[in-house]
């Protein structure tokens, strides 16, 4: 059995303004109909004997992922949540130790991990599972399975593998002899030349009790906090919550620095898909389909003279002239315009606004939530207008507010009310009004998406200003700061 582990915790900023650290990129569709979890999860389809999988996640994407896997159709193991980000030893450490507790007495010895990445291009899909097979009979023998990249560049951007003699020749399996660290562009090239180094990929194959082994005795202090964490860890639903204090413990380690450089049972399996991290724009205009002039063009875009450019126009109509070799991205919040060539650097935006304490690192106007999502339109000192979009079936928690009052306007859909004491039905163009410290509650019973327009006024219109009375959704009572000087963005 092959059980997939779905790694989803990255933050993406390298694709911002499009990804924010509460929407990432891998819930983002950025190349096609579905978001790029999404994408990862569809491309199991065809692979024999697949368990149902596990995907680990950070705290605050949790309703993300279970929406996303919901609306495709996929049924997942366990979301492991992470209280804290600790890279991806610990993440594989704790889905490995998750299974072994789960599967403790009736554990196959033949049944082997798939660790990817949540965030990854793979457009040879055919290619790509006839790798994976060939990785699980290599990983039923105890090895570790890495895949690496057949490089078709000079790329220094990546990691290498070096391989060593062959492992198996049926299998076209390498020993690994070393892991080596972004070259400069000479080296880069000389691996290229070598044909013996591989792009190192972040995925790998190996069973749960095979990679247990290698942590403890490679990495015991991840191992040791992990383990605490797993056994300290609260299941809820589809939801497995790590111990916090046990896992914020651990290292922050890769499993490559961990294990897989000191380990001697590291195998790498070569894979020519048409593979990509999507680690920048630069990335997204590689991989999409270019028109004559080799532009890749999303949304209302005007351009003139431009060439070899990536625009992407989300809210406006953007227009461009005269420019070459150039990212243009357009959001509701924030215009990015860079070189292509300096794609990577956008990072250095994002430590920017983080320093300052801005949102827009964190979160779009339009802020995805379990029920469904809220954009704020104006606000002031005493007012904010919000466009509050609920999906048929869900409800909001019953809460209250210390210090503001709420007018709902129903827009579209059918609105059921709680008001203190009463429960009623809206519809379009009805309204209600909820008085400061009145419990209430807003749920869509309908079969389309229910629209209002919310009007706050009040003294204070902070999103930490709600107590929770009762939530389905197992939220705490009251939201908190992030830690910032921005408003909390526990909505409802």
């Amino acid at each position: 059995m092959i059980i997939p582990v779905i790694l989803s915790g990255g933050s993406g900023s390298r694709l911002w303004p499009m990804s924010r650290e509460l929407n990432p990129k891998q819930f983002l569709k950025l190349c096609g109909e579905f978001s790029m979890l999404q994408e990862t999860m569809t491309r199991l389809n065809g692979i024999d004997d697949l368990a149902a999988p596990i995907i680990v996640c950070n705290e605050e994407h949790r309703f993300l992922v279970a929406q996303q896997m919901n609306d495709i159709g996929v049924d997942v193991d366990k979301i492991i949540l992470e209280p804290i980000g600790r890279n991806t030893a610990p993440a594989i450490c704790a889905a490995a130790e998750y299974i072994q507790g789960k599967y403790s007495s009736h554990i196959n010895a033949d049944d082997v991990m798939l660790i990817l990445a949540a965030d990854h291009i793979i457009q040879d899909i055919k290619t790509f599972h006839q790798v994976v097979e060939s990785g699980y009979r290599v990983a039923q023998q105890g090895q570790l399975i890495t895949f690496g990249i057949v490089p078709d560049k000079a790329e220094t951007g990546y990691g290498y593998i070096k391989r060593a003699e062959l492992f198996s020749d049926s299998e076209n399996a390498y020993k690994v002899e070393r892991f080596v660290e972004k070259p400069d562009l000479a080296t880069a090239q000389q691996y290229l030349d070598s044909g013996d180094y591989y792009w190192n990929s972040g995925m790998f194959m190996f069973q749960a009790g095979a990679i247990l082994k290698e942590i403890e005795s490679l990495s015991g202090a991840i191992y040791q906090s992990v383990k605490a964490a797993v056994s300290e860890g609260q299941v809820d639903l589809d939801f497995c919550r790590l111990g916090v204090e046990a896992f914020s413990a651990s290292p922050s380690d890769s499993i490559d620095y961990a294990v897989m450089e000191k380990t001697d049972k590291a195998v790498v399996l070569p894979l020519d898909a048409n593979w990509n991290d999507v680690g920048a724009w630069s990335a997204l205009w590689e991989v999409n389909d270019r028109d004559n002039n080799g532009n890749v063009l999303h949304g209302d875009v005007l351009h003139h003279d431009l060439t070899n450019s990536y625009v992407h126009a989300e809210e406006r109509m953007v227009a461009v002239i005269g420019m070459d070799n150039c990212v243009v991205v357009e959001t509701a919040d924030a215009v990015l315009v860079v070189d292509k060539s300096k794609a990577q650097d956008v990072k250095e935006i994002v430590n920017q606004l983080k320093r300052s304490g801005r949102t827009e690192a964190l979160l779009h106007q339009r802020v995805y939530r379990p029920w469904g999502s809220y954009e704020t339109l104006d606000e002031t000192e005493r007012f904010k207008v919000k466009r509050i979009i609920v999906t048929p079936g869900a409800q909001l928690s019953l809460q209250m507010h210390h210090h503001r009052a709420e007018h709902w306007v129903v827009v579209r859909g059918t609105a059921k009310i709680t008001c203190g004491d009463k429960e009623f039905i809206l519809t379009e163009d009805q309204s209600n009004y909820i008085p400061l410290g009145t419990q209430h509650r807003l749920e869509n019973p309908g079969v389309i998406p229910l629209e209002i327009i919310e009007i706050q006024t009040g003294s204070y219109l902070g999103e930490d200003d709600i107590v929770r009375f009762d939530d389905e959704y197992g939220r705490v009572d009251n939201a908190v700061h992030d830690g910032t000087d921005n408003e909390a963005v526990e909505k409802d």
